[in-house]
């Protein structure tokens, strides 16, 4: 018998309203299967073999820079648009340049939530208003978790750079990305 009886309801009423959110699509979690919008695309993404270290294929390719009290910072990212893309992300990379990441656009403003799984290198994710504004950053992401982790606010973009970055460049909450697809997003009614 459990030590706390009472709470089992709510834990089930708490993962039934999360699952009926995913089904609604009113919440996304990048790389999990959940979503039916997401599932196809994740079971194509997981069966990537696992030596597959390199960039997606076809992705658009922009320069970014981080604008934060320290200064102006470019990254070099491709851009993952698509269900597809955006379900793969970094899955299965070795390795990611100092200066490089992958921006998500969701192309719409709501709640995310992403994963570490079949991720092999730690990350930061910059959770990204469509203004440009860093709304929150989960630091040093642990590889291969399935914990989630929210964006804690509305976003429309995720900016995924390597682990430890973005304390190293000191950035925070508040500062601002610029870049060509962030800037068309801000640009939108």
């Amino acid at each position: 018998m459990s030590r706390f009886p009472r709470y089992r309801p709510f834990a089930v009423v708490a993962a039934s309203a999360i699952a009926g959110l995913v089904f609604a699509g009113t919440l996304d979690w990048q790389g999990i299967g959940f979503s039916s919008s997401l599932a196809k695309d994740t079971r194509q993404a997981q069966s990537a073999p696992a030596a597959e270290d390199r960039a997606q294929e076809g992705l658009r390719r922009e320069t970014l820079a981080i604008v934060s009290a320290s200064g102006r910072h470019r990254f070099e990212v491709e851009v993952a648009e698509t269900g597809a893309a955006r379900a793969r992300g970094l899955m299965f990379r070795r390795e990611l340049a100092a200066d490089a990441g992958m921006l998500f656009d969701f192309r719409q403003d709501r709640e995310v939530a992403f994963w570490m799984r079949n991720t092999l290198i730690p990350l930061d994710l910059l959770f990204i208003e469509k203004t440009g504004r860093i709304a929150h950053i989960a630091r040093n992401a642990v590889p291969l978790s399935e914990e989630l982790i929210p964006s804690r606010a509305v976003v429309r973009f995720v900016l995924e750079v390597p682990g430890g970055r973005a304390a190293e460049l000191g950035v925070d909450v508040g500062d601002v990305v610029q870049g060509p697809t962030i800037a068309a997003a801000s640009a939108e009614n």
